[in-house]
């Protein structure tokens, strides 16, 4: 699957993408380590593309919510 990333202002995430026919929500953090989480609804990916703290959001609304894998 070919998601286009971007890259964003974080201490910990360096990019993001996501596959709206899918539904996949692919993060890139600074330590190299990169995930996908399934199934995610694509107001999900906005509200992290948009927020503040993309960790925070991270944390709150996608982790422990959506199943991930480690890429």
């Amino acid at each position: 699957m070919n998601i286009e990333m971007h890259s964003v202002v974080s201490s910990n995430v360096k990019e993001i993408g996501y596959d709206e026919r899918s539904r996949t929500l692919r993060v890139g953090f600074k330590s190299g380590s990169i995930y996908e989480y399934s199934n995610v609804p694509s107001e999900k990916f906005r509200g992290l593309r948009d927020s503040v703290s993309k960790t925070t959001y991270l944390n709150q609304h996608i982790k422990g919510q959506y199943p991930y894998r480690k890429i």
